[in-house]
């Protein structure tokens, strides 16, 4: 996995500022797997999207991701140190079809997700990404019975598309889910990585006067050189 450079990481800053988050993913996926045409990127299942963006924060800023969960009882905001390698299924299955009953279903991709972006209905849009991922069925409406079956089963084929997991609030002792986008939370730390380089290239540029090109091509270890002494 080749990791984001200075430059790229001010370019996919750039492009994705207003795009919605599940763009932003798309961006960051079409990045992390080149071997896809981007115009098929949406057609990649969750999991598949996850393990992608887990590869590319790994290969950028490292096996460690730090997370804050608000504890659902009191709010409480728990601080995580998390073995970024360990959150998916090292050895993924295909993510194929499932059978319940009459019901044929594949496992949503990123272009269902971006099709009920916005939908603040769970229900809805719950059954609306059912009705994008509906292979074959008999024809009559999903009972809750039924759908409760279909998403147990779709988890269990790919349980990447989803990352969570219970955590103890040290506080009042609730047991939390926390679940972990992982999308969001690289695009939080890409922005970050961008500000901090705009203010780099700002301080650099008026010191010396390079151009942002012959900064951000500076490795890491020469431009905090650099701007140590600039501060001195």
């Amino acid at each position: 996995m080749r990791p984001l450079s200075a430059a790229t990481i001010l370019s996919i800053w750039e492009r994705g500022a207003t795009r919605r988050p599940v763009d932003r993913a798309a961006l960051l996926t079409a990045w992390a797997r080149p071997d896809i045409p981007p115009a098929a990127v949406g057609d990649l299942s969750l999991g598949t999207v996850t393990r992608a963006l887990l590869d590319l924060r790994i290969a950028t800023f490292g096996p460690r991701l730090s997370v804050v969960v608000d504890c659902e009882s009191c709010g409480e905001g728990l601080e995580l140190t998390l073995d970024a390698p360990a959150l998916v299924d090292p050895a993924p299955q295909p993510a194929g079809e499932i059978r319940i009953g009459d019901w044929r279903v594949r496992p949503p991709s990123l272009a269902d997700l971006a099709a009920i972006d916005g939908e603040t209905d769970t229900e809805r849009a719950v059954r609306g990404l059912l009705a994008r991922c509906l292979v074959a069925g008999n024809g009559g409406a999903v009972d809750a019975a039924t759908l409760h079956e279909i998403e147990a089963a779709l988890d269990a084929r790919e349980p990447d598309a989803d990352l969570s997991m219970r955590v103890a609030c040290v506080a009042c002792g609730h047991e939390n889910v926390a679940d972990l986008d992982l999308g969001a939370l690289l695009w939080e730390e890409i922005a970050v990585s961008a500000r901090q380089l705009l203010g780099d290239v700002h301080r650099l540029a008026c010191a010396y006067g390079w151009s942002e090109a012959e900064i951000l091509d500076l490795s890491p270890a020469r431009r905090a050189a650099y701007l140590a002494m600039v501060t001195e």
